[in-house]
C-alpha cells in the first residue's frame, strides 16, 4: 500500500481554507455503512476520544497563522466526529471560544457542524446559536430506509431521535441553525419516498451522498441495471423538477451549473479545487475522511498542528494536487467529454490497488449517465418544457404502450431514448476501461458522418456489448469491439479509416456492415483500413483484402444479411458476439440454405402479422430491425426471448411462420416495456415486492412481471383473432387470457405501483377486459 501522504514529494505552499476539526473521535451509533469505523482505515482505535484544549487550541493557532499569511478572506471550520454532540453543551462551548478567538482577529470565521442529531437538545442548540454554528443532520430518507444503517449498538433505529432533532432545528428558536440533511445513498431504499420524507423536513439544502466504495470494494448493485445509482438518483432529479425545486440539491445544482461551465460546489463532482484538511482528535494532520474507504492509513500525513504548520501540510502531494482541477486526473478521465461536469467524481472513489488513485472513479458509469440524463433533462427545463408536458409525454408514451400497440411516431420516439442511453453506456465503458481500440476512429468516422456512426449505435448489441463490459471489466477482446465499430461506421460513411481490431477464432465482426474470415482460426490482434469500397485486414503474417463493390459473399468477407419484407426492413444477425445475451443460446452462423429459410419464413410470419394484427405492425415496422437466430431446442420446443439491454432486437429459433409471428409479437411486446422503464417509475424501486402468477411457479418480482404480462396479453389477443381458423385457439386464448387478467389483478393489489404503474396497468387491464365485452 501507498505509504502516509508525507511520504510524497514536497512543493509549493497553497492557500487552504477549510478545516474539518475533529472534535469528538467516538459515536453513539453504530452506522454499518460509516467509513470512520466500518471501512478499511481504523486509525480511530488508537486517537483519543475527544480533543483536548491544548489541541483545539494549537489547532486554531495554526488556522489563524495560515489565514493571516494568506490573507484569506474567509475560513470555514467544519466540527465533526464521530459524533460532535458528545462533547457536551459546557465543553462544548468552551472549545468554540477557544478556536473563534485567534480565527476571528485576522479573518471571517464560518462554522458548521456534521451530527447524527440524535443528542441535539435546547441547551446544545443555545450554545451553537451562541457561537453561529450551523448544523447539518445526517438523515436517510424515511423509517426504514434511515434505520437500514442508522442505528445504535443494540440495533435500535434512530429514526425517532433524528426527526425530533429536525423538529427543533425547524423550531423559531433554532431555524437559523438548520444547514441541511446529508443522505447517504442506498439504491434498495425508493428513490421516492426518500425524496419525499426529506422534503417533509423542510431543509434549506440536501445533500446526497454515493456510499462510499472503491475498485477494491465495489458499490452495490442489483438486478440487471449497469447504472443503478444513475437510475436512483434520475427518479429523485425527475421528481424534484417536477415540484419546481423546492429545496436546494447540491448534487443537481452542481450539475446544473456545471452544464454551464459554473462551479459545482462539491467535492463530489466538478472540476473546483479541494482546500481542505483534517484535523484529528489529536492534532493530526489527516486527508478527508472519505478517504479512509481505500485502504488502512490512507488519510494519514504524519503532520501535527503540535509540529507543523497549514503550509507544511498543503505541500504534499496528495493535497496539493486536488488544487489542481482536472489537470492530475487519470488519462482516462482527461479523454472523457463530460470531463468538466465529472472531473473523475470523489477523489477516495477512484482507489484501485497497484494503481492508487490514478483511475475513474468506481462509479464511473452511472456518473456518466446521470450526467448525460441531468443534461438533457435541464436542457427541457431551459427551452420552456414545463415539468407537467414532460408529465404529459409519460402519460401519453405510457397510454399508447400499455393499449398494447404504439404508433409510429410514440416507439420512434421510445427507440431515440433508448439510442441516447446507448450512447451513454458506451461512453462510460470508454471511459471506465479504455482506451479502447477503435475509439478515436469511431470518433473520426462521426465528425465525417455522424448518421452512419448513429446507425452503428443503433445496432441493439451495441448497448449489451457496453453493459457487459462494465460489469466484467475490461478484457482485450471486449475493448477490441469498438475497432469493428469505427470500421463498420466507415464502410456506411465510405470514409477512411484506419485502427486496431482483435481477429476472434479466425473471425472479425463489423457490426452491422458484415463479417471478416480469417484463412486460420487463430485469435490474435489485427488492424484493419476502410478507403475507396476496399478493406483491408492485417493479421499475424499476411493480409486480406475486400472489395467492397462486389456484391455477396466471398471466402473472406460476408455482408449483413438485410431483408426488406413488405415494408420492414430487418437484419438476420449471426455474429456479433455480443448477441449472447439472451436467455438461449445463440446458433451458429447461418449457411445460405438456412439464411434462405429464415428469409423464406420471416417473410411469410410478417404477412401474417400484417394482415392478422395490423395494430401491432407499426411499432414492430419502427424499431425492431434485428432477428437472432437461437439454437433449436433438443425436444423442439418453439424458443424465443429479448434482452433488456438489446432493444430493437428479438432472438427465436427457427420454427413455423404460424408460430413465429405469435413469438415476434410477444417478445417485441415485452421489449417495448423494457424501454419503457428506462424512461418511467412504474413500480417503486425498492425491491421486495412479489407476486404469483400463472406461467411462473415461484413468486416473481413486480418489475419482472411488467414485461411479461403484457406480452401475454398480447399472446392472448393473437389465439383470440385465430379462433375460428385454429382448433387450439379457444384453449390457448383462455390460457393466456387467465394469466394476464390474474397478473394485472395482483399487481394492483400490489402496492407496488407507482401512480404512473396503476395507470400503466389500468389500461392494459381496460384493454384486455374490452375483449370480453
Amino acid at each position: 500500500m501507498p505509504g502516509p501522504a508525507g511520504d510524497g514529494p514536497g512543493g509549493e505552499p497553497h492557500p487552504l481554507s477549510q478545516f474539518i476539526l475533529k472534535v469528538h473521535g467516538r459515536c453513539d451509533l453504530s452506522c454499518d455503512h460509516c467509513y470512520v469505523y466500518e471501512h478499511a482505515d481504523q486509525s480511530w482505535r488508537t486517537k483519543p476520544k475527544a480533543m483536548s484544549r491544548d489541541i483545539a487550541r494549537a489547532a486554531a493557532r495554526r488556522i489563524a497563522e495560515h489565514a493571516a499569511a494568506w490573507r484569506l478572506p474567509q475560513v470555514r471550520v467544519v466540527l465533526h466526529g464521530g459524533e460532535p454532540l458528545l462533547l457536551g453543551p459546557a465543553r462544548m462551548d468552551e472549545l468554540l471560544s477557544q478556536v473563534r478567538a485567534p480565527i476571528e482577529a485576522v479573518t471571517r470565521l464560518t462554522l458548521m457542524m456534521q451530527t447524527n442529531g440524535v443528542r441535539f437538545n435546547p441547551e446544545m442548540g443555545d450554545v451553537l446559536r451562541k457561537h453561529g454554528v450551523r448544523v447539518g443532520v445526517s438523515l436517510d430518507g424515511y423509517r426504514a430506509a434511515n434505520d437500514r444503517h442508522r442505528r445504535f449498538a443494540n440495533g435500535a433505529g434512530s429514526f425517532d431521535q433524528v426527526r425530533a432533532a429536525l423538529t427543533l432545528l425547524r423550531s423559531p428558536d433554532y431555524r437559523e441553525l438548520f444547514a441541511g440533511i446529508l443522505c447517504t445513498i442506498d439504491i434498495r431504499n425508493s428513490p421516492e419516498r426518500v425524496y419525499e420524507a426529506l422534503l417533509a423536513e423542510r431543509p434549506p439544502q440536501v445533500d446526497f451522498l454515493l456510499p462510499h466504495a472503491t475498485w477494491d470494494s465495489p458499490p452495490l448493485r442489483l438486478g440487471d441495471d449497469p447504472t443503478p445509482y444513475a437510475t436512483w438518483l434520475s427518479a429523485i432529479h425527475r421528481r424534484w423538477l417536477a415540484d419546481g425545486r423546492p429545496m436546494r440539491i447540491r448534487l443537481f445544482d452542481g450539475l446544473h451549473s456545471t452544464a454551464n461551465g459554473g462551479p459545482s460546489g462539491s467535492e463530489q463532482l466538478g472540476a473546483d479545487s479541494v482546500d481542505m484538511v483534517v484535523i484529528e482528535t489529536d492534532g493530526q494532520y489527516e486527508q478527508a475522511d472519505s478517504v479512509k474507504t481505500a485502504y488502512d492509513g490512507a488519510p494519514a500525513t504524519g503532520l501535527s498542528v503540535l509540529t507543523h504548520t497549514v503550509d507544511d501540510v498543503s505541500r504534499l502531494a496528495p493535497i496539493a494536487l486536488r488544487q489542481n482541477g482536472v489537470r492530475d486526473l487519470s488519462a482516462i478521465c482527461r479523454e472523457c467529454p463530460v470531463l468538466q461536469q465529472c472531473a473523475g467524481g470523489l477523489y477516495a472513489h477512484r482507489f484501485r490497488t497497484g494503481s492508487g488513485f490514478d483511475n475513474p472513479s468506481a462509479y464511473c458509469a452511472d456518473l456518466r449517465v446521470l450526467i448525460d440524463r441531468t443534461n438533457e433533462e435541464s436542457r427541457l427545463h431551459g427551452a420552456g418544457v414545463k415539468p407537467e408536458d414532460t408529465s404529459a409525454v409519460l402519460t401519453g408514451l405510457v397510454a399508447q404502450i400499455a393499449s398494447g400497440f404504439g404508433d409510429e411516431a410514440t416507439i420512434s420516439w421510445l427507440a431515440e431514448q433508448q439510442l441516447a442511453v446507448t450512447r451513454a453506456l458506451v461512453s462510460a465503458a470508454i471511459d471506465q476501461h479504455g482506451p479502447a481500440a477503435g475509439w478515436d476512429a469511431l470518433v473520426e468516422v462521426e465528425n465525417a458522418d455522424p448518421a452512419a456512426v448513429r446507425r452503428v449505435l443503433a445496432h441493439p448489441y451495441v448497448r449489451a456489448w457496453a453493459v457487459g463490459l462494465l460489469r466484467a471489466g475490461a478484457e482485450p477482446e471486449r475493448l477490441s469491439y469498438v475497432g469493428g465499430l469505427a470500421a463498420a461506421a466507415a464502410v456506411h460513411a465510405g470514409v477512411p479509416v484506419e485502427t486496431d481490431v482483435r481477429i476472434e477464432r479466425g473471425v472479425v465482426v463489423l457490426p452491422t456492415a458484415g463479417t471478416l474470415y480469417w484463412p486460420d482460426e487463430v485469435t490474435a490482434p489485427a488492424r484493419i483500413s476502410v478507403d475507396q469500397g476496399k478493406l483491408w485486414l492485417s493479421g499475424p503474417d499476411r493480409v486480406i483484402t475486400v472489395d467492397l463493390a462486389q456484391p455477396g459473399a466471398t471466402a473472406v468477407w460476408r455482408p449483413a444479411r438485410h431483408l426488406t419484407l413488405g415494408g420492414w426492413g430487418v437484419r438476420l444477425e449471426d455474429s456479433d458476439p455480443a448477441r449472447d445475451c439472451h436467455g438461449w443460446t445463440p446458433a451458429a452462423p447461418l449457411d445460405e440454405h438456412t439464411a434462405g429459410q429464415w428469409r423464406d419464413t420471416l417473410a411469410e410470419a410478417w404477412r401474417l402479422i400484417v394482415t392478422e394484427l395490423p395494430e401491432y405492425a407499426p411499432a414492430m415496422r419502427t424499431a425492431l430491425r434485428v432477428i437472432t437466430p437461437l439454437r433449436q431446442d433438443p425436444a423442439g420446443t418453439p424458443r424465443a426471448d429479448t434482452a433488456a439491454d438489446a432493444f430493437g432486437s428479438v432472438a427465436a429459433a427457427l420454427t413455423g411462420p404460424a408460430e413465429l409471428a405469435i413469438l415476434l409479437v410477444e417478445e417485441f411486446q415485452q421489449a417495448k416495456v423494457n424501454a419503457l422503464l428506462d424512461l418511467c417509475d412504474l413500480y417503486d424501486s425498492e425491491p421486495g415486492a412479489r407476486i404469483t402468477v400463472g406461467w411462473q411457479p415461484e413468486p416473481s418480482p413486480v418489475e419482472a412481471v411488467l414485461p411479461r404480462v403484457h406480452a401475454h396479453a398480447a399472446v392472448a389477443d393473437v389465439w383470440r383473432r385465430r379462433i375460428g381458423s385454429d382448433p387450439r385457439a379457444p384453449e390457448m386464448y383462455a390460457k393466456h387470457h387467465g394469466w394476464t387478467v390474474d397478473a394485472t389483478a395482483a399487481l394492483r393489489r400490489s402496492n407496488a405501483l407507482t401512480p404512473l404503474g396503476v395507470d400503466f396497468v389500468d389500461r392494459m387491464a381496460d384493454a384486455v377486459e374490452s375483449w370480453d365485452s
